[in-house]
């Protein structure tokens, strides 16, 4: 029995205003997300693959066409609505990790919690639990510039996971990491697809891409095709 969507883009244009003449960074994109699914998202550079990321992310709404999660169209919801879905249903990953500085492992997996419905006596005790579901919880006092660039990622991914979202959008996350750390990062991704989670990874990797269950290519801002992993080619590491 095939899955339910989950997260659909239907004939989404985004059209970036410059002087000249208007950059198109996606021209009439369509894609289907299935529940349970790890969809992964290929393309040159420029190619809007990001882009496209972005806006099933609620982090920008299209110039036209819609974006359905969960059958509801979300791409004209105002900011503060667009902030409570992101919140409560969405979970990012990024390559840059964007750890603030300033803040321990574990506050910085809080930040999450901070717009959500979760009363504040249990922020705590659920990024405590996260943390020890990927192996840091000896890490939860330190700041992230005491942390490898692997155990940086892997507490951007705790919080990411730490509201429990419905779907998890990743853009390059194993971009900064050594081969064997991004390995790592990929199973516990996997695991988490196992578990029932969905994921949408955008990279530029065959051997991560091959792990998906599905590859979308994007080129020129339309998707250019969608094939299978084995497509690809080689081995699956």
């Amino acid at each position: 029995m095939r899955a339910s969507p989950l997260l659909q883009a239907i004939d989404v244009t985004k059209v970036y205003p410059r002087p000249g003449s208007a950059l198109v960074a996606l021209d009439g994109v369509d894609l289907t997300v299935e529940r349970g699914s790890f969809v992964a998202i290929m393309g040159p550079s420029g190619s809007g693959k990001s882009t496209l990321l972005n806006l099933l992310g609620c982090l920008d709404a299209p110039t036209s066409g819609r974006i359905l999660l969960d059958g509801e169209d979300v791409a004209g919801l105002d900011d503060v609505a667009a902030s409570r879905v992101r919140n409560r249903r969405l979970g990012f990953l990024f390559q840059s990790f964007n750890l603030i500085p300033q803040m321990t492992v574990v506050e910085n997996i809080e930040t999450t919690l901070l717009y959500s419905d979760r009363p504040q006596p249990e922020w705590r005790k659920r990024s405590l639990a996260v943390l020890e579901r990927i192996q840091l919880s000896d890490r939860a006092a330190h700041r992230p510039s005491e942390l490898s660039g692997g155990e940086a990622q892997r507490v951007a991914l705790a919080r990411a996971l730490v509201n429990d979202p419905d779907i998890l959008l990743a853009d390059e996350p194993t971009g900064n990491l050594d081969s064997t750390t991004g390995a790592h990062v990929l199973e516990i991704l996997l695991e988490l697809r196992d578990q029932g989670r969905t994921i949408v990874l955008v990279t530029h990797d065959d051997a991560v891409a091959r792990r998906a269950e599905r590859i979308v290519e994007v080129k020129d801002g339309k998707v250019a095709r969608t094939r299978e992993p084995r497509d690809l080619g080689g081995a699956t590491p």
